[in-house]
């Protein structure tokens, strides 16, 4: 049996994790007002008059008001230069200065009124009756279309070249968050293993993640989770009715969750029993193109770079070629921060250099239909040294979690 799995109780396990998050410091409000003075720096430099963040985490991000996104209008205006005004209806506007950090002047609608011509109002108001505005990449289409319409005298463009181009780089704030979320599923990770038995669901063990998570700081529990046993870990996604554990099942968990709004994710494949020599060679295989993609990633580096890397072990190994199952059909890793995949990517076609601060996933996953599939997943961040990781990566097919 693989070195602990199978050894506890859920109840066992549940008991033996405690709170991580005591000592958790949150972003201060300089952060934010230092986020804002970047993003101004990178408008003047690009001609930008201002930009519209949407709620979700872009404006958490920038003006630390956490609202989640729906069909009613609600933002900041962050100008070139000056203060940040929002965007909000009438009746949030008490809620919505309670969640703010930066505060600024709300400029609110009602319900029968057209929230696209109060924006188009606002940045006139704010001086702004040309010139190119940037939208959040991740606001609808249709607040966009709104905006469109009500004003077309404005250049609309993508303010992802501010946004991203502000958020890629973490500061030391963002990276203890960030350590924390993850040493937090790691702890989930080695107690999910331990309660392990043959019959168990992918369900069973999704609850219990999810608990666990709980008990270690994580409010919300699981911020997603996918369970994979025996075939079904050669889908990267899960299958739509997924199998029960069996003796020797190849094990594919894939979790994570948040603190205060960072994520983690984190997966671990090792075997429910004996491992067996092809199980040996296909983990030892993904290990070292995960390793491959560690050692490629430098400064000055591009991330098309770190996934050629990783996807040359497995092709030379004779999978793929290319994005061709089996082998590895999806990119090396992705930046995670306040979404979970986030800019930029391992992935042949992108071609941004890498830069202290930035921070990845390092997910290479080998898959095999009609066998099974390994995916070791850990984070790094990048220094002017190279790269660190977050969490080391799996020690061994017998002993996943290095407790021998």
């Amino acid at each position: 049996m693989t070195i602990g799995v199978g050894t506890q109780t859920q109840e066992q396990a549940l008991a033996s994790l405690s709170d991580m998050t005591e000592d958790v410091v949150s972003i201060a409000l300089v952060e934010f007002e230092q986020r804002i003075a970047k993003a101004q720096q990178l408008m003047q430099q690009q001609g930008i008059e201002a930009i519209y963040v949407n709620a979700g985490t872009n404006l958490y991000y920038f003006t630390g008001t956490k609202w989640y996104a729906s069909e009613r209008m609600v933002g900041a205006i962050i100008p070139a230069t000056g203060d940040v005004e929002y965007i909000a209806p009438a009746f949030e506007l008490d809620t919505l200065e309670g969640f703010m950090a930066i505060k600024g002047k709300v400029n609110t609608w009602h319900e029968d009124e057209s929230p696209y011509a109060l924006f188009a109002n606002t940045v006139s108001q704010m001086g702004i009756s040309s010139g190119k505005i940037g939208i959040d990449e991740s606001t609808a289409f249709f607040i966009f279309d709104g905006m469109r319409l009500a004003n077309s005298e404005l250049e609309y463009v993508n303010a992802k070249s501010i946004t991203a181009g502000c958020r890629m780089i973490k500061s030391a704030s963002e990276l203890a968050l960030l350590q924390r979320a993850k040493d937090m599923t790691l702890a989930v990770h080695i107690a999910a293993a331990s309660i392990l038995r043959e019959g168990i669901t992918t369900a069973e063990v999704e609850q219990f993640i999810h608990e666990a998570h709980k008990k270690v700081g994580a409010p919300a529990g699981s911020y997603f989770c996918i369970v994979l046993f025996g075939e079904d870990t050669a889908y990267p996604h899960g299958v739509k009715s997924p199998k029960s554990l069996d003796v020797n099942d190849t094990v594919l968990i894939d979790t994570g969750c948040q603190l205060q709004g960072y994520n983690s994710d984190i997966t671990r494949t090792y075997v429910f029993g004996e491992p067996n020599e092809r199980q040996r060679e296909l983990w030892q295989l993904e290990q070292q193109a995960q390793l491959a993609a560690f050692e490629a990633a430098q400064i000055g580096k591009t991330c098309a770079s770190v996934d050629k890397a990783a996807r040359e072990v497995i092709v030379n190994a004779g999978f793929g070629p290319g994005y061709d199952v089996p082998g590895l059909p999806h990119r090396t890793g992705h930046g995670v921060g306040l979404d979970i995949h986030e800019w930029p990517y391992f992935v042949l076609n992108d071609h941004t250099e890498l830069t202290a601060g930035m921070c990845f996933s390092n997910e290479p996953m080998l898959c095999v239909p009609g066998e099974f599939g390994v995916r070791h997943e850990d984070h790094f961040y990048m220094t002017e040294k190279g790269a660190v990781w977050f969490t080391e990566p799996a020690k061994s097919i017998d002993d996943p979690f290095g407790l021998a």
